[in-house]
């Protein structure tokens, strides 16, 4: 409730969508089996800030492109901190989404297809299985034996689905054959790891020397490569800053323990008093993650110590 409200702030106060942060459309409880959930509904938006870099190699997106992202960021952060007090808390590039998709041939809105699976073929499939069977009892049926009926229209309803999804992934896979995975891999919510390969990655996609088995592999590679150099150049740089889920009030706190490990600043680290500066720090880290393709600090754990004790020792 407490995210809600300070969504509901932002939105309130943003009436002519200028200030770079998601929008709250509605909320509303939802009962179920396991308890009473809260559900928020949002604007639709695109690609976040992790899967830019991802689309640039990790070699660092062009610096006057980092500029212009940049700039939005700030004028969201700026409406947050001056007009609301209101700090983030959790700034990272998975929290900061374009308002379009990168490779616009992937965004549902534009290219037609359904946001929602479709129903119809289900429907009619349902109906026709049914209408069969009872036919075919001429109408002599038991509760049991409609029950076995409408299992049986179910289970032929959801192969008729499966067939068109199937179909549908085998059109994509032609289409974008010669895109890489990497490109459109989900952020890693262990963000240690995610990054630990990135050297990886730079050194297979600098290497020149191949062997006669992967040459197709690493023209397809090559190819990839200029599909996402060519859509990095042509995607639209607006953003907005998103997930409020661990934001909160200058004047009122929730917890100490904010920020994602790559992004803490020293004085949250340290245990002290933070403020809006938390934020401009993340903001930093930031701008070099986009500039270089690697994140600023990168603790890891060892022995004798964990990822904590290496950001205190690194302050």
């Amino acid at each position: 409730m407490d995210e809600v409200k300070i969504l509901k702030q932002i939105a309130e106060g943003d009436r002519d969508d200028k200030k770079c942060v998601v929008k709250l459309l509605d909320h509303f409880k939802h009962s179920g089996p396991n308890g009473q959930h809260m559900c928020m509904v949002f604007e639709y938006l695109g690609d976040n800030l992790l899967t830019l870099i991802q689309y640039s190699d990790y070699r660092g997106v062009p610096l006057h492109m980092v500029k212009e992202i940049c700039r939005h960021i700030l004028v969201g952060l700026d409406y947050l901190h001056s007009e609301l007090s209101i700090i983030h808390t959790d700034l990272k590039p998975e929290n900061v989404l374009l308002l379009s998709m990168i490779d616009p041939s992937r965004d549902p809105t534009k290219s037609g297809a359904s946001l929602i699976l479709p129903t119809g073929k289900n429907k009619v499939v349902s109906e026709t299985v049914v209408s069969k069977e009872i036919k075919s009892s001429n109408g002599d049926l038991t509760r049991n034996q409609k029950k076995k009926i409408r299992k049986k229209a179910k289970k032929a309803a959801q192969g008729c689905v499966g067939k068109e999804a199937s179909e549908e992934n085998e059109r994509d896979s032609n289409i974008n054959d010669m895109e890489d995975t990497n490109a459109n891999a989900k952020p890693n919510e262990n963000l240690g790891e995610e990054r630990a390969h990135r050297s990886l990655v730079k050194d297979e996609t600098k290497s020149d020397g191949i062997n006669n088995g992967n040459q197709g592999k690493e023209r397809r590679r090559r190819g990839s490569r200029l599909t996402r150099k060519k859509l990095l150049a042509e995607v639209d740089l607006k953003c907005k800053l998103v997930d409020f889920g661990n934001a909160c009030w200058t004047y009122k706190k929730f917890t100490n323990d904010i920020q994602t490990r790559q992004y803490r600043c020293p004085e949250v680290i340290l245990g002290s008093k933070y403020s809006t500066s938390a934020d401009l720090w993340s903001f930093a880290c930031i701008c070099f993650e986009l500039a270089t393709g690697d994140v600023l600090f990168d603790p890891h754990s060892g022995e004798n110590y964990d990822r904590d004790e290496v950001c205190r020792n690194l302050s």
